[in-house]
């Protein structure tokens, strides 16, 4: 089965969108910083197993609109825009799956729109709630000794653009890398997320190696894009949060009732940072029916470990109601 790109127009402008096989349909949102072909294991693996898999160009990155707007960013457009895409794929209702702020992208889809999104999956980041003190104000204080937490960093517009953009491609290759369970840093993969006074966010990154999961060819494909868009869409994710956290005050505390899947790598910082959030899933994921933490693996588990995310998909995928 051959894959279709698209573009199809959405309140933000156009989302651009890879689609492969006949089926329910499952929607795949990408994270930072990546696109549409992060999923380039699922597409095929999803349409073998009889499901219409798509998967997008999140507004910012890509193919798809780029609004010049910081608060065009905001989770509620991200929604409005994964409703557009359904609709425009002439679908009533789908499944969506995310990884790392994707994961975040799709569980806001389905506490927004349940009508439409019937299942969720979270690929390793955990569903937490709205609620608690603002974001950047918890965020400001993660750091110590004169360090600051990289989403403090990356909020104020042009300053991560000033780091990265010059060398788009060795950026990408070390950010990765940090965070991949092969190429990581032997204290593990915290500290990469903190950025010294005065210092940059890729002081910390592995040099000179490519994590097992990623060809040459792939880092072309990724920092392909980048160098053509820029960063500045795909940071305004981030500079965003105070904003989400504004919208999003009706579901202070709001659990997600859809059947959902978790899976998230043991030596991600997102799953131990976030462990509580983890234990918290029977209040917040009251339908939670696939739970998975995979030994060995980082931050980029559809890549690192694509046979056994496939399948813990298929499984589960099969196993929702129709």
């Amino acid at each position: 089965m051959s894959q279709t790109h698209r573009l199809v127009e959405t309140p933000g402008g156009r989302i651009h969108l890879v689609e492969q096989g006949a089926g329910p349909l499952v929607l795949l949102v990408h994270g930072f910083p990546e696109s549409w072909y992060s999923w380039r294991h699922q597409l095929p693996a999803l349409a073998a197993a009889g499901f219409r898999a798509v998967a997008i160009d999140v507004r910012g990155y890509g193919r798809s609109s780029k609004p010049g707007e910081t608060a065009a960013y905001a989770m509620t457009a991200h929604v409005a825009d994964n409703v557009a895409v359904v609709r425009a794929l002439g679908e009533r209702s789908a499944v969506i799956v995310g990884h790392d702020w994707g994961s975040s992208i799709a569980t806001g889809s389905a506490l927004l729109r349940p009508d439409l999104f019937r299942a969720v999956g979270m690929l390793s980041v955990p569903y937490a709630p709205r609620g608690g003190p603002r974001p950047t104000e918890a965020f400001a204080r993660l750091g110590s000794g004169g360090e600051e937490f990289y989403v403090s960093y990356f909020q104020a517009p042009g300053r991560a653009e000033a780091e990265i953009e010059p060398d788009v491609r060795g950026w990408l290759a070390g950010f990765y890398a940090a965070l991949s369970a092969d190429t990581m840093p032997a204290t593990g993969g915290d500290g990469v997320h903190f950025v010294a006074a005065g210092g940059r966010l890729s002081d910390r990154f592995p040099s000179g190696v490519l994590p097992s999961w990623l060809t040459e060819a792939d880092l072309d494909v990724y920092a392909g894009e980048f160098e053509r868009t820029g960063l500045t869409g795909a940071l305004n994710r981030y500079r965003n949060v105070d904003r989400d956290w504004a919208d999003l005050a009706a579901w202070d505390g709001a659990p997600i009732t859809q059947p959902a899947l978790f899976a998230g790598g043991r030596l991600d910082a997102s799953t131990t940072w976030m462990a509580g959030a983890i234990e918290d899933f029977p209040r917040t994921l009251p339908n939670l029916t696939s739970c998975h933490l995979l030994d060995g693996c980082g931050h980029w588990i559809q890549q690192e470990r694509a046979g056994e995310v496939n399948r813990l998909l298929i499984d589960w995928l099969r196993a929702l109601p129709s």
